[in-house]
């Protein structure tokens, strides 16, 4: 399912910021994947793909400040599973597109299981502790990006967005995924996986959304 949302007539992108999942990190396949491509094709644009901290609150702080100069109309912000939900927060907050991966739509709900200590997926000898408090911090970015998107849509400034669905995810409801991202540009895939280990094949579509396609 696909529904499609022209985005020609919008300002160029020059800052993307791509934001891992929980106990990912930058050297993610799909961060990889999605680097190299800005690389090869728009090596002119400003790149950002930070290690996120465990503290959902800690972490928009540091999103916030390091791309507190970053201009409105020109910046986008990608994010899988976990980093797709704080790439809604952002964009709700500052106006900027979006493109969203497998994203979390109840972190605090399906976190909760995760309390305690936890290894990094690409680094295994790497130790972090999730907080008990980290689920009050995911209620309150929920609770805030709602907010911010009921308003920016009643001032007709919500910034398009488009999210990639699979719906053989193994980790997230495929519908709740769809429900809670009504608005964005929806390409609900059939099968597949929450990794999406078949990104390469869908980036190409993902980075014409933002105007950043392949160059010749």
């Amino acid at each position: 399912m696909s529904m499609a949302a022209p985005v020609t007539a919008l300002p160029d992108i020059t800052h993307v910021l791509y934001l891992h999942g929980f106990r990912s990190s930058p050297r993610s396949a799909k961060a990889t994947l999605t680097h190299d491509w800005m690389q090869r094709h728009h090596p002119d644009v400003t790149w950002l793909c930070p290690q996120l901290p465990p503290s959902p609150a800690e972490a928009m702080a540091q999103l916030l400040a390091a791309t507190a100069d970053w201009p409105q109309p020109h910046s986008a912000v990608m994010g899988s599973s976990l980093g797709g939900f704080y790439a809604a927060a952002l964009a709700a907050r500052r106006g900027w597109r979006a493109v969203l991966l497998n994203p979390a739509v109840d972190p605090a709900r399906d976190l909760a299981r995760y309390l305690g200590e936890q290894t990094f997926w690409h680094a295994p000898e790497e130790c972090f502790y999730f907080q008990p408090a980290y689920i009050g911090e995911l209620q309150t970015i929920d609770r805030e990006t709602r907010a911010d998107e009921h308003r920016r849509a009643a001032e007709g400034t919500l910034a398009p967005a488009c999210a990639l669905i699979c719906q053989g995810d193994e980790v997230l409801d495929w519908r709740e995924m769809a429900a809670r991202h009504a608005r964005a540009e929806l390409h609900v895939l059939p099968g597949g996986d929450h990794a999406i280990s078949d990104y390469a094949r869908h980036l190409p579509q993902v980075m014409d959304f933002l105007g950043l396609g392949a160059r010749p």
